[in-house]
């Protein structure tokens, strides 16, 4: 038997060999989620908005890496195990992002990797060196965005908007988990990026009804990770936010001005904000020609068929020539 100085369940030793210091940051991820979890080189790079032989690269060296300073399949302790708590809580970010977002294939969620993400997460938390208040934070992120997963498609699989989503169809008690490492994560002096996220998760999965989404402190939330994390993604999240506090108009200026956006050329939400935005402003043809550009870039069957219909939509009106 194990002691309690280590974790018994073998991927979460595994998980943190693959976050070892020996590896660099973004390459840690990249093998945790490839020997872990089994994703595929494609499914990384889209994780990563980078290419696959850069993944394929990283990959590569990190096992070079481990090989070369012969690092032991076993759980850090102390000032050590502190330093690489961060690595893996990444990867267990990355995992449930890319299951509760599927980057390709049939399926939009894949509740496998999400529960998995879920289930490493609460291993961790419950273990004297993981229970720290960014791993309850990160728990709260995944449960209460993992709550709301079987309202996201319709019963023929069709996409729903987050105001077109039937409410009592999310997990109250899910939610409720939640909120309760929300609450555990605040035991600490330090936010992280995670409690901030949690915080935003929270406001949607608490909100009765969409009209009463509190979007001001969403924004303000977003404001806050912007300090911590100011990728484009995370702006354009930041846009959507805005728009719905302070009108389109504002979103489509907050997209415009988002740094380095020319890295979310290749990434099909930002054509369709864009496009959603362009729509509440009754400008249906610049709207069209947006979610033609979402369209050609999704990858997965049910984000495909949304934009059709969101394209569908535009052109049922059109606007004189």
């Amino acid at each position: 038997s194990f002691s309690e100085d280590e974790i018994a369940d073998d991927r979460l030793r595994m998980m943190f060999v693959c976050c070892h210091p020996v590896i660099p940051p973004e390459a840690q991820v990249a093998l945790a989620l490839k020997t872990l979890c089994g994703f595929s080189v494609t499914e990384i790079s889209r994780a990563f908005l980078t290419t696959e032989a850069a993944i394929a690269k990283r990959v590569t060296r990190a096992k070079q890496k481990i090989q070369e300073a012969h690092v032991p399949f076993e759980i850090p302790v102390g000032d050590e195990l502190t330093r690489r708590l961060d690595g893996v809580l990444q990867s267990l970010y990355l995992l449930f992002n890319e299951g509760y977002k599927a980057s390709s294939g049939d399926k939009l969620v894949r509740e496998e990797l999400c529960n998995e993400a879920i289930r490493l997460t609460e291993l961790l938390a419950k273990h004297r060196a993981g229970n720290q208040p960014k791993t309850h934070a990160l728990l709260a992120l995944m449960l209460l965005n993992a709550a709301r997963t079987s309202a996201r498609q319709d019963d023929e699989g069709n996409l729903l908007r987050l105001e077109e989503q039937d409410r009592t169809r999310w997990d109250q008690p899910m939610i409720e988990r939640g909120m309760s490492h929300l609450r555990e994560s605040a035991s600490g002096e330090a936010v992280s990026e995670y409690h901030l996220q949690a915080g935003i998760a929270a406001c949607h999965a608490t909100a009765k009804d969409y009209s009463l989404t509190n979007w001001g402190r969403i924004m303000s939330l977003y404001d806050r990770l912007m300090e911590f994390d100011d990728s484009p993604v995370i702006a354009l999240n930041r846009a959507v936010a805005i728009a719905n506090s302070h009108g389109p108009q504002a979103g489509l200026e907050a997209v415009r001005a988002i740094r380095d956006h020319e890295k979310l050329a290749s990434y099909y939400l930002f054509y369709s904000v864009i496009g959603e935005l362009e729509m509440r402003m009754n400008n249906r043809e610049a709207a069209a020609e947006q979610f033609r550009k979402a369209f050609e870039l999704a990858e997965t069957k049910s984000e495909r068929a949304f934009l059709l219909k969101r394209l569908q939509s535009c052109e049922q009106t059109p606007t004189p020539s």
